[in-house]
């Protein structure tokens, strides 16, 4: 216990004993134990002056913290729509097979644990799985075997990524399996650029000129929400305070989105540099990348190219020469948590507590981070700023629609030729983006991930990727006809079930009800009236949510019901007397009747033995 106690003070003494590094304090107390143990709390609570009950509000809040002694190998299996759509079930069973043991569970001498997760940034080569974090993609039941086979034989997991996604391997920060899949790229992120180039234009004009640049080329940020960047900065560079933040959202938990992970590993001079220019335009002197932890495999690799950046002055005291102008970048990592993409939850787990979403106003750019005006950008929003300070905000404005003007990165999984990651201009229409990812057979698309719209592919063709029509958020999973479209929008229902932080009831319990009801439907015991409950309820939750997912959760059962409603119709049952219950099935109660009854007679035998 002294060994221990020693240990993790000197963690908490390492950032300070400052409580608001919670969440990285947890992490190496993880990678020193393979968990956090009871008595790790007990040290935290007088190192930090936090309480053992708020310290496990936060440990357990998050997916990848442990708090009981988990196995020398945790396998997380992706579980998302586009794992399924590749053979998941088939990987799910092998690893029971060759684990010895169920997932949610560890093996008896502790080898592996299995665990399910969401989407973890690699929808474009499943089925995967991150082990010990580490990512191994396009599975089969035979690389499951000899995955297992080897770890169990003592080989380094590290000697089991045999090929490299990143360039040759060369790179020793970043030898991984990941391939980037970019498939096309566009005006801006084709464009060759030096690194600094668009931040030492920027520091020609004062920080007012740099904000209305990037006014002047409609720059909406590429998060979701779509708001005017150069709008939110100069909310931010007005709002009292002499201490200010620039915060870049890595947390990329929508299903189906995997493009920011690209950003990260093809374009990170460019993403680092965009969040200086934004700490000069707001009058921030730090920078936060807030990296989910499916990403933790880039560590070394994003560590080291801000190692590079501060060699070349482009970060540090005084940058590229500019007096006065003192700016750098940490990183801060998340714990498995799809809330948290939500700007103020992630502001509540860069705090060291839960990610649960604030009460908006205030607004992070008047009281955000550690109760600083903050500006939170996405990845890419935050990559295109140096192309659009290099050469204008009118260049940038001079691509897409009049409205949505620029480019996106899109995310494409699923029933295609081609999944990967496409540069496209704002204003193509569904008919191109099918064409362009070679889906032919394609007969609905989820459009920006779960909260986004499903739409019907056939009947959708003349409708353009915009925010004035289709707003595309990134994610874009395709299905062909195939595939049961209830099955999936199920699977997201259940993904928002899992992922509400709980905070608000309707929410909470909301969501639960309304995939009841899909269930009573896809079981062909549900009429009318529970369908009609679905919409009833969505209304609820969306308008009593504080935060976007709630306002967004109901959308997969809606927007599939808008546009596939046949689906729906010809499940329920057409019975309308009131009397009737549809969800009642008489066949099934009598079985599990019948049932008790055999075990009921069992006992009753072995008791008279």
């Amino acid at each position: 216990m002294v060994r221990m106690k020693n240990q993790i003070q000197s963690i908490a003494e390492k950032y300070s004993n400052d409580r608001t590094r919670l969440m990285d304090i947890f992490w190496d107390i993880q990678d020193l134990h393979g968990y956090i143990p009871h008595k790790a709390l007990r040290v935290l609570e007088e190192s930090l002056d936090i309480s053992t009950a708020d310290l496990r509000e936060t440990l357990s809040f998050y997916h990848f913290f442990h708090e009981s002694p988990s196995g020398k190998f945790n396998i997380y299996l992706n579980k998302d729509v586009a794992s399924q759509l590749k053979g998941h079930e088939a990987i799910y069973a092998a690893f029971e097979t060759e684990c010895n043991c169920k997932f949610g569970s560890v093996c008896m001498d502790g080898t592996f644990g299995l665990f399910e997760t969401p989407c973890i940034g690699l929808s474009d080569q499943e089925p995967a799985a991150l082990i010990n974090l580490v990512p191994f993609t396009n599975l089969t039941p035979q690389k499951v075997k000899d995955i297992v086979a080897a770890l169990r034989a003592g080989k380094e997991l590290a000697a089991l990524v045999e090929q490299y996604g990143y360039g040759d391997g060369a790179n020793q920060q970043i030898k991984t399996m990941v391939c980037s899949n970019i498939r096309q790229l566009g005006p801006v992120f084709g464009e060759k650029i030096s690194t600094g180039e668009g931040l030492a234009q920027s520091l020609k004009s004062t920080p007012e000129q740099v904000i209305e640049e990037v006014k002047t080329a409609g720059l909406r940020g590429r998060g979701g929400a779509g708001f005017g960047t150069g709008m939110k900065w100069s909310f931010c560079r007005a709002a009292k305070g002499s201490t200010k933040y620039v915060v870049c959202n890595a947390d990329e938990g929508e299903p189906g989105t995997f493009k920011d992970r690209i950003v990260m590993t093809e374009y990170p001079e460019q993403l680092f540099e965009g969040m200086a220019i934004a700490g000069y335009a707001i009058g921030a002197q730090q920078g936060i990348l807030y990296l989910r932890a499916e990403y933790k495999y880039m560590q070394d690799y994003l560590e080291g190219k801000l190692k590079d950046l501060r060699a070349k002055n482009i970060l540090g005291q005084n940058v590229l020469g500019k007096s006065g102008f003192n700016f750098d970048i940490r990183i801060q990592f998340g714990a498995g948590a799809y809330v948290c993409g939500e700007e103020s939850a992630l502001i509540e787990s860069m705090e060291g507590k839960r990610g649960t979403p604030r009460v908006k106003p205030p607004f992070p750019v008047e009281v955000g981070y550690l109760g600083c005006p903050t500006v939170i950008n996405n990845v890419e929003t935050l990559a295109a700023l140096p192309y659009i300070l290099k050469n204008g905000g009118s260049w940038y404005k001079g691509f897409g629609t009049e409205k949505t003007p620029g480019t996106k990165l899109l995310s494409v999984s699923g029933d295609c030729e081609k999944p990967g990651v496409y540069e496209i201009e704002f204003g193509m229409t569904v008919r191109e983006f099918l064409a362009m990812v070679g889906a032919k057979d394609a007969y609905a698309v989820q459009v920006s991930g779960p909260s986004g719209e499903c739409i019907n592919a056939q009947q959708s063709l003349d409708r353009k990727l915009c925010h004035e029509d289709l707003s595309a958020g990134g994610s874009m999973i395709i299905f062909n006809k195939d595939r049961d479209l209830l099955k999936y929008m199920r699977y997201f229902m259940t993904f928002f079930v899992e992922e509400s932080c709980g905070i608000c009831v309707p929410c909470r319990a909301g969501n639960i009800v309304m995939r009841n009801n899909l269930d009573k439907i896809r079981a062909g015991h549900a009429n009318q009236e529970d369908l009609d409950n679905i919409f009833a309820w969505g209304q609820i939750v969306a308008d009593t949510s504080r935060c976007g997912l709630g306002a967004t959760s109901r959308n997969p059962i809606v927007s599939s019901f808008k546009n596939f409603p046949d689906l729906y119709k010809k499940l329920l049952d057409e019975k309308t007397n009131p009397l009737y219950d549809a969800s009642f099935n008489l066949e099934a109660s009598v079985e599990d009747f019948d049932r008790a009854l055999k075990e009921q007679n069992q006992i009753g035998r072995n008791v008279h033995a």
